[in-house]
């Protein structure tokens, strides 16, 4: 390179870094000075009891945005009630809610009324593209619309079979380990194992292709989305909490697109690899529709819907790709997440654990006086003690722990119980002005003593079998009132699968293993990155780690 081309290139640099500094400063102050009118002018929650900030820059962001997933939901939850106001960015008033009523307005009364936050609709681009977790409104509608078909209860059903196998594929593994160690039991990393099969799953049954993870084949693009969750939202700095906060939509677009951070670098390399797979597959199953032979996976559906002349029902080239990138890392990582948690508590209850492996052993019996070979469906949605197990794994340890909403006008909050302002007069409902942002904590929620009862902090499968245990207060979830899988417009859509992924996975592990816990489990961590990855304090940056002693369990 000359020298003229060595200082050009050291100008774009400064002019670039002088630009970011301007535009932070602009935007700053035109965020400071909106706030100031705001408050003036506007409807305030001034009044909402809530912890004091850290700095007037910063708020409570860092200790809400930096710490383990769900630690400041229970400190506030526990020091002011269900309805919290933090504080952002100068002083900016946010809510806090885990009040059940507050949630079903918010999440089922009010729907579209309250989108998301426009900062992380755009981490949502960024990792997943313009697909259902980046929709919002009307755009939204029409792509539920056309996914449902395929995340259907006979569908979900239909993909049990593919889950067993992969099942049994795991089992397999483990079982070839543990025969070549001393004592036939082995210290495993239980998240990589699970990511794995649960990428397998995802693939054969939404999209008819074979990822080969457990056989761990040296692929690009599954090692491109293995770690992609903690690495790119995983402990977010001061600064880019920061700058995500007060910076237009349009500057954000841009560092995404051409940022040197290596965050950023790997989910734009995960991208490039996620659409020329999904460009590849839609090509195949658009010729395969053309000679009559589509297959029944999610994608073929899509596909299908795509070929349709009615605007209603189909999705665009863009969509469908969003679409498949949104269900591998939405689908796999959650699942996997979730069955990290379930397993972990299996192992601290040894007791939780055999009383579940008794009733696998007893459907299993089941099954082959009827002179049936596999677990069916039928078979995973009459097993109370499993159902009881996953609902308290799931509430306890939520894989997605938190959601950011927005009013998208002046509105008015109903509330399950009065709260005590900060004048110490009583509130009833609160008024919530357009623009206020709100957290609506998922982990908090979960862990309500009021829906839960008083032992909500404690981990107990037990619960789950009394009558009407999942029924208190107002609806919200379709998992036992849980809000694990969200709720109203933007339930998961593919919770069934999930459901029934994580079913298959838990009684062939459970049926075949006995795990215990490691030393390492005491440094464990609750990693805060959009879904609550475990990791090791220490040794964040190698991704998530879950460390169980694994050993076959004895058969009478």
């Amino acid at each position: 390179m000359g020298t003229t081309d060595f200082s050009a290139t050291c100008d774009f640099h400064y002019l670039g870094s002088t630009f970011s500094v301007l535009a932070a400063l602009g935007s700053s102050a035109l965020f400071l000075a909106y706030n100031v009118y705001k408050r003036a002018t506007r409807i305030s929650i001034d009044n909402v009891p809530g912890p004091e900030p850290d700095s007037f820059w910063l708020g409570n962001l860092p200790e809400i945005f930096q710490s383990q997933a769900g630690i400041p939901d229970f400190k506030y939850q526990a020091l002011y009630g269900d309805v919290v106001r933090v504080n952002g960015v100068f002083g900016e008033g946010r809510l806090m809610i885990s009040d059940p009523k507050a949630l079903q307005y918010i999440i089922h009364t009010s729907g579209y009324a309250f989108p998301k936050w426009p900062e992380r609709t755009e981490i949502s681009r960024v990792l997943m593209g313009r697909g259902l977790l980046w929709a919002d409104g009307d755009i939204h509608k029409r792509q539920r619309k056309v996914m449902l078909p395929g995340f259907g209860v006979p569908e979900s059903k239909s993909f049990v079979p593919i889950f067993r196998r992969i099942a049994g594929e795991l089992t397999a593994q483990w079982t070839d380990i543990l025969a070549s160690s001393r004592d036939q039991s082995s210290v495993l990393n239980v998240a990589s194992w699970l990511s794995r099969a649960t990428m397998d799953s995802i693939g054969e049954a939404a999209f008819d292709y074979h990822f080969g993870a457990l056989q761990n084949t040296d692929n690009e693009f599954m090692h491109a989305y293995f770690g992609l969750m903690s690495d790119t939202l995983g402990s977010p700095s001061t600064s880019s909490i920061f700058t995500q906060t007060i910076m237009p939509l349009w500057y954000l677009q841009l560092m995404s697109r051409f940022s040197q951070k290596r965050s950023l670098v790997h989910a734009r390399h995960t991208a490039r690899l996620a659409n020329q797979v999904a460009k590849e597959l839609v090509e195949t199953k658009a010729e395969a529709l053309l000679q009559g032979k589509g297959n029944k996976d999610i994608l073929s559906l899509l596909v299908k819907a795509n070929a349709s002349e009615n605007f209603e029902t189909k999705l665009t080239e863009e969509e469908i790709y969003a679409q498949m990138r949104t269900i591998l890392l939405a689908g796999h990582e959650t699942s996997a997440t979730t069955l990290c948690w379930v397993l972990l508590e299996l192992a601290r209850h040894p007791d939780v654990q055999q009383r579940l492996r008794n009733e696998i052993r007893e459907m299993e019996t089941a099954i082959r006086a009827r002179g049936g070979s596999d677990f069916t469906a039928s078979d995973l949605d009459n097993m109370q003690y499993l159902h009881a197990v996953i609902k308290e794994s799931m509430r306890y340890h939520p894989a997605l722990y938190q959601n950011y909403r927005q009013a998208a006008r002046d509105d008015v909050l109903p509330l399950s119980k009065p709260i005590i302002g900060r004048n110490g007069e009583e509130i009833t409902k609160l008024p919530i002005a357009k623009g206020t942002k709100i957290i609506l904590s998922i982990a908090a929620y979960n862990r309500n003593k009021e829906i839960w009862g008083e032992d909500a902090h404690e981990y107990k499968p037990e619960r789950w079998l009394e009558n009407g245990q999942d029924r208190k207060g107002p609806t919200l979830g379709v998992y036992g009132n849980l809000l694990t899988f969200a709720g109203g417009v933007r339930t998961c859509i593919g919770w069934r699968f999930a459901l029934y992924e994580v079913l298959c996975l838990t009684i062939e592990i459970i049926n075949n293993f006995e795990l215990a816990l490691t030393p390492d489990i005491d440094r464990l961590r609750r990693e805060a990155c959009l879904v609550m990855l475990p990791t090791l304090e220490g040794e964040q940056v190698k991704g998530e780690n879950l460390p169980l002693r694994v050993s076959l369990a004895a058969r009478e």
